[in-house]
Parts: structure tokens; sequence; C-alpha cells
């Protein structure tokens, strides 16, 4: 059987943040017992039947003939799905990502952690032609030059369609920049349940602190510093809902050495607090 055959589920023995690479895969709809983590954009696209990913603290429901796109640095994991179908799931580097150029304010909702789903069902077949082709091109040639190409148009076509008018400005960063943004994110992904400071994060990837953080705003329009308090919420989010720990063990479990810090930061982003968002959604 060739490898365009191969169906594949989650491997819960998979290590956390290890790379698929360029890839586009059938996979069987399965729940997962944990969440997955990988510094790759991923897209998900349902012929029939859809899943439901707990993401960000949220249900968020990917229904069938939808194109969704999601960064796979922010856990994401299957609690539900209906119909058992195979699904495409295509994983694309974040450094090809940011080399697209695409609009800015769609590469904002992407790292902030959005999911973006495009409702692709008035083009379905040719969506599913694209897709049958990028399975089979990538099983015979993990850098298919013709592949890239159209995955990038579609990614053009899709910021089209849910963008508003008027907000197609590109992102300002040049390809010698992407990867240090990249190992940016993934070394705080990493790190964030520790004392952490620029200082060390500029070290760790060899630049000034003022730079990174002046590079890391280019692309994800916040800095360093909100952005290791947005992980460490994240992490209190999933925790508040999947486990019954106390609150003020998840705090200091998450990187907060105060626990009126930890409920400040929470409030600030969920607008409640840690007790009222485990009450809704525990």
């Amino acid at each position: 059987m060739s490898n365009s055959g191969k169906l594949y589920k989650f491997d819960e023995r998979r290590g956390e943040f290890k790379p698929y690479g360029l890839t586009c895969e059938l996979w069987l709809p399965d729940l997962m017992r944990k969440p997955d983590r990988h510094n790759e954009i991923e897209l998900n696209y349902f012929t029939s039947g859809s899943i439901t990913y707990l993401f960000q603290g949220k249900k968020i429901i990917i229904p069938e003939k939808s194109f969704s796109l999601f960064w796979g640095l922010v856990p994401h994991q299957i609690v539900d799905y209906s119909g058992s179908q195979p699904y495409y799931v295509c994983t694309i580097p974040l450094t090809q990502f940011l080399g697209w150029k695409l609009p800015a304010i769609f590469i904002d909702r992407i790292l902030k952690g959005e999911v973006v789903i495009e409702d692709s069902e008035p083009h379905s077949a040719y969506d599913e032609f694209l897709l049958r082709n990028w399975l089979h091109d990538l099983s015979e040639d993990k850098d298919s030059e013709a592949t890239l190409y159209e995955m990038h148009a579609r990614l053009l076509r899709m910021a089209a369609k849910v963008l508003p008018l008027k907000k197609s400005e590109r992102l300002k960063i040049y390809s010698g920049e992407i990867s240090k943004v990249e190992q940016i994110a993934l070394y705080i992904a990493q790190n964030y349940m520790f004392p952490l400071k620029i200082s060390d994060v500029g070290r760790e990837v060899e630049l000034h602190p003022d730079y990174a953080n002046v590079l890391f705003k280019k692309a994800f329009d916040t800095t360093i510093n909100d952005y290791i308090i947005q992980e460490r919420i994240l992490h209190a989010q999933r925790k508040l809902i999947t486990s019954d720990k106390k609150i003020a063990d998840i705090a200091f479990e998450c990187g907060f050495n105060s626990i009126n810090r930890f409920n400040a930061a929470f409030r600030k982003i969920n607008k409640c607090t840690p007790r009222e968002f485990k009450k809704k959604y525990h």
C-alpha cells in the first residue's frame, strides 16, 4: 500500500512539540486523552461528519465541508466527533506559513490562537480535488513544489473570504527574521511554567532582548512578556476544565509566583475569575 492510502490516529505516546513537518494525511476521527502540541499550522477538512476540539478552554466544532486552520502550538484535543469517515489533516511548518506573507490580520488571528473556519461547501469539489493531489504528492515528495504553491494560493483565497474588506496589509517581517520568531515561540511554549524573562529568551535565540521583543511583536502583535502570560493562562484554563486540582496549585504549576497575580491575569484575559471559569466549563 502506498503512503497515500494510510489512515492515521493521534499517537498518545508522541512527544510534546515533536514536529510533523509538511504533511497531508487522512486521519480517522477518535477521542484524544491528552492534547497535541506541535509548531506547525494545522488544516482540517471533513468530507462528512465533524469533530469537536477543546481549544483555549472552549469547545470548537469543525463542521463538514469546511476548511479550518489553527496553530498547532496551541494545545488542541478532540473531545467529541460525529461520523466515522476519514478526514484530511495538513500541517504546514510555521516558517513556511510566515514566509508566504499572507495578510497580516489573517496571520494575527491564527497566531493569537483562533480557529479560523471557512465554509467551503460551495466549492467543496475543488477543495477535495486539491486535497487528494496534496495527499498523493506529499506521499511521494515531501517538498512538492506544486503542493506548496497550491497551499499558498488556497490560503490566500481563504484569507480574502474570511477577512473584513480593506484589511489586506501584509506581514512586515523578513525571511531572515522568521526562524528567530519561530525559535522564540517554541522556547516560550516549552518553558513558560518556569521563571522566564526577556533576557532568558534573548540569550536562547542569540539576540539582544529588545530586538527579540521587536521581532516578536512584528509577528504576534504582542510583547514577549504578554505572550508568556497568555501561555500560562492557557495552561490554567486546560487544568481548570480537565482536572480537580486546587486553583492555587494550578496557579503555581503554570508559572505564577503569586495567587494575586494569577487571579489578575486570568480576569484580564477571560473577564471572569478562575473559580467562575471552572464552574462554567468543568
